[in-house]
């Protein structure tokens, strides 16, 4: 009995040993666990690590930093409502404080595109600025010149007094697929230059601000915050394939739901931008709006046909001058098929005015063919337009609940009232409004120097008095 008890202490001493000089690594391939000798390195497969493509890719990625001037917006009665604090926000400062100066500061990122020292971003980390720095990531700081900046597509060219710079090559976002694996890199919260690893989580997204903007965003999972705006996302050959731009959160952080500009769109608006210091887009002259199920059905279509419904026609324009009307089904565009709305919109901005484009509509029962020679999208033929910036200080645009505003001038009266961009205005002067126009008109009607604003943030609506003069 006491050798079988010596021998059952041997085997289990030997095991014991066995397990303490092995430790558990994953296979670079993804693969099941495999022994490796403590203290030894596997030598089975390649090392997975993206350091090559970040040393590429770093250097051509840089800081901005902008600030600007700004009068504090003076605050109302009606802001001591209960009611009224929780709609504009519990943070909102009380009476007092109408009028002062105060510097506002922006941080975000931007890549270099010319070894020259051209520059992209995105427009609202430069918005309004009176000055931009911007920080290399060799330590050095130089004045920013504002080449051009479009608020449409939320992209911007800044030049800086380098040359012999680092520069990212721009990839083709087309050929971009859900599932391959991003890098974005960018200065979050001013941390320093960071580099944050995900895969392209789905293509063709908008976030449907209301605001006219053209997005046709790459959304990822790669960690995004704030700062990383502008900054570059970039596939593991380290070509650019996104300016990234926004981030969907419930609290203000990275939550997995980043968008970034697709390359060949920042392109695009890159080129006309420093060729001409603006951009310059085909107009059709329609509103249209999504075909749905239901809708199709109303219109004597499969309830599963794809395409764009064709809700106005701008008189005069270049849809009417072809022969589109209220009702017509837009199916294709130059042979291909549309994937919905936005995708529609941004196909016709992305051809420069004078273009012939043919679309295919769906009409009483069958089809035809329509050739439209496209006019140019101007600040009037947009349906972002301005409403009254002299005397509200804002731009609208609209949208099937009223008016969504798109901008707020912090200087303006619709600022010291407190409205903000993404606020619906559903009446004024107790007037339904859903253009420009209506604005107008109603404004035409205010007595005294107040104007009365029907306001709609989230599931809240509100009477908002807007001194005008």
């Amino acid at each position: 009995m006491g050798r079988i008890a010596a021998l059952v202490f041997a085997l289990l001493s030997l095991t014991a040993c066995n397990r303490s000089n092995f430790v558990r690594s994953a296979s670079a391939s993804g693969g099941e666990p495999r022994q490796v000798p403590e203290g030894k390195v596997s030598v089975s497969g390649p090392l997975l690590s993206y350091a090559d493509v970040v040393d590429r890719v770093a250097p051509a990625v840089v800081t901005i930093r902008s600030s600007k001037r700004v009068r504090a917006p003076q605050q109302f009665p009606f802001f001591d409502d209960p009611f009224f604090r929780e709609l504009f926000g519990g943070g909102v400062p009380r009476r007092g404080g109408g009028g002062a100066t105060q510097v506002e500061h922006a941080l975000g990122s931007g890549v270099v595109v010319r070894a020259d020292g051209h520059i992209i971003t995105n427009h609202h980390v430069i918005d309004g600025a009176e000055d931009i720095r911007v920080d290399l990531v060799d330590g050095r700081t130089y004045s920013a010149k504002l080449i051009g900046s479009d608020a449409a597509s939320d992209l911007a060219v800044l030049k800086i007094g380098a040359g012999g710079l680092a520069v990212l090559q721009l990839g083709d976002s087309d050929k971009v697929r859900v599932g391959d694996v991003c890098l974005a890199v960018g200065n979050p919260l001013a941390v320093g230059e960071t580099v944050t690893e995900g895969i392209i989580s789905a293509k063709g997204r908008s976030t449907e601000t209301g605001d006219g903007s053209f997005q046709d965003f790459l959304q990822t999972d790669a960690p995004i915050n704030q700062g990383n705006s502008g900054g570059a996302l970039v596939n593991t050959r380290g070509e650019l394939i996104g300016i990234n731009s926004q981030i969907l959160s419930t609290n203000g952080g990275n939550i997995g739901i980043g968008f970034a500009i697709p390359s060949n769109m920042a392109k695009n608006v890159m080129n006309q931008l420093i060729s001409h210091g603006s951009v310059q887009r085909g107009m059709l002259g329609v509103g249209i709006q999504q075909l749905t199920p239901d809708l199709a059905r109303s219109f004597g279509l499969n309830e599963n046909t794809k395409g764009v419904l064709v809700s106005s026609v701008t008189p005069d324009g270049p849809a009417d001058k072809a022969g589109l009307k209220p009702g017509d089904v837009v199916v294709k565009m130059n042979g291909t098929d549309l994937k919905d709305s936005n995708d529609f919109r941004n196909r016709i901005a992305a051809d420069p005015p004078g273009t012939d484009v043919t679309l295919t509509i769906a009409r009483n029962g069958g089809q035809q063919d329509v050739h439209v020679h496209l006019g140019e999208l101007t600040a009037q033929s947009s349906n972002a337009q301005q409403a009254q910036s002299g005397q509200l200080g804002m731009s609208v645009a609209p949208g099937p609940k009223g008016l969504t505003v798109q901008s707020v001038d912090p200087n303006g009266a619709a600022a010291q009232a407190g409205i903000q961009p993404g606020d619906i205005i559903q009446q004024v002067n107790r007037q339904a409004v859903h253009s420009a126009q209506d604005v107008q008109s109603a404004l035409q009607k205010t007595n005294g120097d107040t104007a009365v604003l029907l306001i709609q943030r989230g599931n809240q609506t509100a009477f908002v008095p807007v001194p005008l003069g």
